[in-house]
């Protein structure tokens, strides 16, 4: 059998939420289970996070799956309804939705007793300055006074644009977010992914919502997850399937865009873009053989790669780590041109799950 391999390691995530706990000990944890626990798998992920006070998700499917595997914490659609059908749903299931626009709004209002019956809470998105979703100041004042008359029970929503980084518009939606929730007080508050409950203890509020901090990535790009006090989650391995021997000059792959200087030793490998290892590294990129890192040559083809096994101890069937604890998912993505969160969540259903 094809050794292509995904371990999620349980007792990481564990780690990982009780890191969230102590940095927002005062908030409830809503965490962002969305595209399948970004990559993780669901189903693994949610037994490793019972302990968590609520889940976050992008759609109805996603929310459905959850309660379908027996998990009775409250669960919120970060995008809301997408049809006046999926409320009746969601009410059904307990689940409770974002409002980012009049529609959603007349939907919510359409089954407003049963929703407010199931002590339901809405949260109602600020646009503060992203430009995705929400209702803009002072509209979303009016929006959010006007549901607590209701009897509706609030939560100011907001995400931030650039929370790994300094830049002005933070200070802008800091600003509009304290505005609202002082002029709408009392009101419930959330506005901090991962990056923001490092960097902004102070807005941590009643919830926060932690999403690529859990599954142990960095969410800042100067930043690593050790010196953020994280553990990896997945390791994604595969299996040295052959060995060759080639000589100065000679090529490698496809397109024959890596020659030889000298005599080594390459191992093949067996993973590939279809199991959603990148194909187009700007960088040099690497794997780990037993901690050791080596380079990989060549492109990336859909099944196999080649690596340098030159002066390592690496015979047939050597397990090679892709990314994982020793190897970095941050640092194959940098080399990649792009982010942690992307490689995790592209991974095809191809690799064995562990």
């Amino acid at each position: 059998m094809r050794q292509a391999t995904v371990y999620i390691d349980r007792e990481a995530l564990q780690y990982n939420l009780n890191r969230v706990k102590q940095l927002a000990p005062t908030a409830q944890i809503v965490s962002m289970v969305k595209a399948n626990a970004y990559g993780h798998g669901v189903k693994d992920c949610l037994a490793a996070l019972g302990d968590t006070d609520a889940f976050g998700v992008a759609c109805l499917e996603e929310a459905l799956e959850i309660r379908e595997l027996g998990y009775q914490q409250p669960i919120t659609l970060i995008e809301g309804i997408f049809s006046e059908d999926e409320m009746q749903v969601v009410v059904e299931n307990n689940i409770e939705c974002v409002v980012h626009h009049q529609q959603q709004l007349d939907w919510l209002r359409a089954h407003k007793a049963r929703y407010i019956g199931k002590n339901l809470k809405v949260w109602v998105k600020l646009n503060s300055g992203m430009n995705r979703l929400g209702f803009k100041v002072p509209e979303i004042i009016e929006v959010i006074n006007s549901l607590k008359a209701e009897g509706f029970t609030c939560v100011l929503a907001m995400h931030f644009a650039n929370a790994d980084a300094d830049h002005p518009l933070n200070e802008q939606q800091k600003s509009q977010f304290l505005q609202v929730k002082q002029a709408c007080a009392p009101v419930m508050g959330s506005c901090c992914n991962s990056a923001a409950i490092y960097k902004w203890p102070e807005l941590n509020f009643d919830f926060v919502r932690p999403g690529i901090m859990l599954y142990g990535a960095s969410p800042f790009a100067d930043k690593s997850v050790h010196d953020l006090d994280l553990k990896p989650v997945m390791t994604f391995s595969a299996e040295i399937i052959a060995l060759n021997h080639i000589q100065a000059g000679e090529h490698v792959g496809y397109g024959s865009t890596f020659t030889a200087d000298k005599e080594m030793n390459l191992a093949i490998v067996s993973i590939g873009y279809g199991d959603g290892y990148p194909r187009a590294f700007p960088k040099q990129n690497y794997v780990s053989i037993k901690g050791q890192a080596t380079r990989v040559i060549g492109r990336v083809a859909m099944d196999m790669i080649a690596i340098d096994v030159t002066g390592i101890d690496a015979p047939l069937g050597t397990e090679v780590e892709l990314w994982g604890k020793d190897r970095l998912v941050d640092d194959v993505a940098e080399a990649n041109g792009t982010i942690g969160y992307e490689l995790l969540c592209r991974l095809s259903p191809r690799p064995i799950r562990k």
